[in-house]
C-alpha cells in the first residue's frame, strides 16, 4: 500500500508558539515524524511510504517536496497512484504498529479515522474518485465525498490516532503515552507532567 505522510517542513504547529519557539517548533515536528515512520516501518504490512513535505527534508524514506496547499497536495497524489492509498499525519506522535494495522485492514471504499474536534487524521482511499478536503470539519465532508462517488465508508475510532498534537494540552499526552522521540524530545526541552490542579496538564522547568 502506498502511504502518504503530509508534513509542513516550515513553520508547523502555529497554535503551539505559546510555549514553544519556532525553532522548538520545527524540532518537535520532525521529533513526532520521526515517530510516525517508526511506527509504519513496524506494522508488518507492505507499505510504500513517502513524506509529501514543502521543502526538503532528510529521512530514511522517500520525500516528495510539494509546497501547496494540503488538499492540493493529497489530491494530487491520489489523482496519479493506482491502487489504495493511506494518508497518516505527521503530528500523530501516539500512532503504533497495531493501531495504523487497524487501520490499514479496515474493510471499506474510504477508511477513515476522525480526530478530536472533527478533523481527518488518517485515511485509506480505495475507490478512484475520492478526493480529499481538509478545511473545517473534513471528517464530515470527507464521508459526504465519499457518498459522492459512491464508496463504502468505514471508520476507525482509535484514541492513539484521533490524538493529533496541536495544542499545549495535547502534549501530556505524549509524555503519558509515548516513550519515542517526541516524548524524549520534550523531557530534553524541560517539560514534564503537572498533576497538581486534578488535570493533567505540562510544566516547563526553567533550563537556564
Amino acid at each position: 500500500m502506498r502511504v502518504v505522510v503530509p508534513f509542513a517542513a516550515t513553520a508547523p504547529k502555529t497554535r503551539l508558539d505559546s510555549v514553544l519557539t519556532e525553532g522548538e517548533r520545527m524540532a518537535f515536528a520532525r521529533a513526532m515524524l520521526t515517530d510516525v515512520l517508526d511506527a509504519l516501518a513496524d506494522t508488518e504490512r507492505r507499505v510504500d511510504v513517502t513524506v509529501l513535505a514543502t521543502d526538503p527534508v532528510d529521512v530514511d524514506v522517500d520525500v516528495s517536496v510539494d509546497d501547496r496547499p494540503l488538499t492540493a497536495a493529497v489530491n494530487a497524489v491520489l489523482g496519479t497512484v493506482d491502487g489504495p492509498v493511506a494518508v497518516v499525519m505527521a503530528d500523530l506522535a501516539l500512532a503504533t504498529p497495531t493501531a495504523l494495522a487497524r487501520l490499514f485492514d479496515a474493510e471499506g471504499d474510504v477508511v477513515l479515522v476522525p480526530g478530536r474536534g472533527g478533523g481527518t487524521n488518517a485515511l485509506v482511499a480505495r475507490h478512484p474518485e475520492f478526493r480529499v478536503d481538509y478545511h473545517g470539519a473534513s471528517i464530515r465532508d470527507h464521508r459526504q465525498a465519499a457518498a459522492d462517488v459512491g464508496a463504502r465508508v468505514g471508520e476507525v475510532d482509535s484514541f492513539r490516532l484521533a490524538t493529533d498534537v496541536d495544542e499545549r494540552a495535547d502534549l501530556a499526552e505524549v509524555l503519558l503515552h509515548t516513550d519515542g522521540a517526541a516524548s524524549q524530545w520534550l523531557r530534553d526541552a524541560g517539560f514534564e507532567l503537572d498533576v497538581t490542579e486534578g488535570r493533567v496538564s505540562v510544566a516547563r522547568t526553567d533550563r537556564n
